[in-house]
């Protein structure tokens, strides 16, 4: 499904992706990267073929940046998304007048959230990538000194500029190269004096592949111009004989090794899709890439001219170090004035700290009791007092009515019987008959 949008912004051509996608029925999971392309409009065709092709192995969202000359500022938007030639999104950008020279901020928030991005340039790329404002968005930077017209002199511009992160197409032509160059090392070989690689001139693959033997097996490494195409041979030198591989056609190779019989190789040249896969698998920088460009043309990271160019970082082989045991190490770092004053200075700003707590949550504490202060015991009445005193005396009284009631009573015979003097004749009457009462004075009856 094809959608194109005129005169529009990047927030309208984000709002037309997601609509194009619900309404393709296809879902935005499993892309990988976002894929940038720097391209002209004659070129944005083969460029884009290679794009959908690389992405059948790493799904992706390609945004394609086509410069456009006029004076009016605008921009076009075509989206394609579910094509049967492609397993990601495509994004076609065409910048007229002044936007031009802001592709940064108008590709930005077209970015696959939380994925790598990749920019490549498959025309005339910029000097030194690393500094393109394209080139500042992305991880990897893809150029190919192929596709200039002096494809050494491109590349020696590119080495004095070189930052991690950057490559060439020119690289991944030689990936079947070195292949085989390793394999045919890896059996028992005499010890190489020299080699020779063959080559139309002119061509960047080849001067990156002498570079590479040359400080990969210490020896010299002669140029031999020929006819094409690309590479057509590369031999090393033993002390008793020679490996060559020979490939006259740029389709299959012949491996020839002294004392051996010949093979056949099959070493096809490699198209650009092919390329563009390869570098797309790997995206951290290329450690030998990186070790070989800064050696072209005689840019020897070793040398204090290469440690910076163009005001690019350059990254300097350095000496090992002496190694030490753990006591020697441990013993040294102790010793050494700057530890002291360093534990002095710790052991201050440990008790500077300590106090420092201290006076906080006592001003904490301070606030605190301000803030909230404790409520006040409640006030003690008047009647208390006497209530204590009516309930100490009622237990008095009812203390005093428990002894009386405890005691032993005292009757009228004991009472006489203590007291002679109030005996009466009725009470001493014999017989048992009863006098008259000493209370009332009446007569009891018998």
């Amino acid at each position: 499904m094809r959608v194109e949008l005129h005169d529009t912004k990047s927030s309208a051509i984000l709002t037309a992706l997601t609509a194009t996608r619900h309404r393709s029925g296809t879902a935005s999971l499993g892309m990988v990267l976002t894929l940038v392309i720097d391209v002209d409009e004659s070129e944005h065709h083969d460029a884009l073929q290679a794009a959908c092709s690389a992405a059948r192995e790493h799904p992706c969202r390609t945004v394609t940046v086509i410069r456009r000359p006029g004076h009016t500022t605008r921009l076009d938007a075509e989206i394609r998304v579910g094509d049967d030639d492609s397993l990601g999104e495509i994004i076609v950008l065409r910048l007229y007048g002044a936007l031009r020279e802001q592709a940064d901020s108008i590709v930005l928030p077209m970015l696959l959230p939380d994925a790598p991005v990749l920019v490549w340039w498959p025309g005339v790329g910029p000097a030194i990538p690393a500094q393109d404002a394209l080139g500042l968005l992305a991880q990897r930077r893809v150029t190919d000194a192929a596709a200039s017209s002096r494809p050494a002199t491109a590349l020696k511009i590119r080495s004095q500029g070189h930052t991690p992160g950057d490559t060439d197409l020119a690289w991944s032509r030689l990936t079947p190269w070195r292949t085989l160059l390793a394999a045919a090392l890896d059996q028992p070989t005499d010890t190489l004096i020299g080699a020779a690689v063959s080559a139309e001139r002119n061509n960047a693959s080849a001067e990156l592949l002498a570079t590479w033997l040359e400080y990969r097996l210490d020896v010299p490494v002669q140029r031999r111009p020929t006819k094409g195409p690309g590479i057509t041979g590369v031999q090393l030198l033993t002390e008793h004989g020679e490996i060559t591989i020979t490939r006259p056609d740029g389709r299959l190779a012949t491996l020839i090794r002294t004392g051996q019989p010949n093979r056949a190789v099959a070493l096809p040249r490699r198209s650009t899709d092919e390329l563009l896969a390869e570098e797309l698998r790997r995206l951290d920088p290329d450690d030998v890439y990186n070790e070989t460009i800064r050696r072209v043309f005689g840019a020897d990271p070793g040398t204090d001219d290469a440690d910076t160019v163009s005001g690019v970082h350059r990254l300097v082989p350095r000496a090992a170090p002496v190694r030490k045991s753990a006591a020697a190490i441990a013993a040294d770092i102790a010793d050494t004035p700057a530890a002291r004053r360093a534990s002095r200075a710790s052991s201050s700003g440990k008790a500077t700290q300590t106090t420092q707590t201290a006076r906080a949550k006592a001003s904490h504490r301070i606030a605190t009791d301000v803030a909230n202060p404790p409520a006040p015991p409640p006030p003690r009445s008047s009647t208390s007092a006497s209530t204590l005193e009516r309930r100490a005396a009622a237990k008095a009284a009812a203390a005093a009515a428990t002894a009386q009631s405890t005691a032993p009573k005292r009757t009228a015979k004991t009472a006489v019987a203590k007291n002679p003097a109030k005996r009466t004749p009725a009470n001493d009457a014999p017989g048992g008959a009863k006098g008259t009462s000493p209370t009332t004075g009446a007569r009891s009856r018998g």
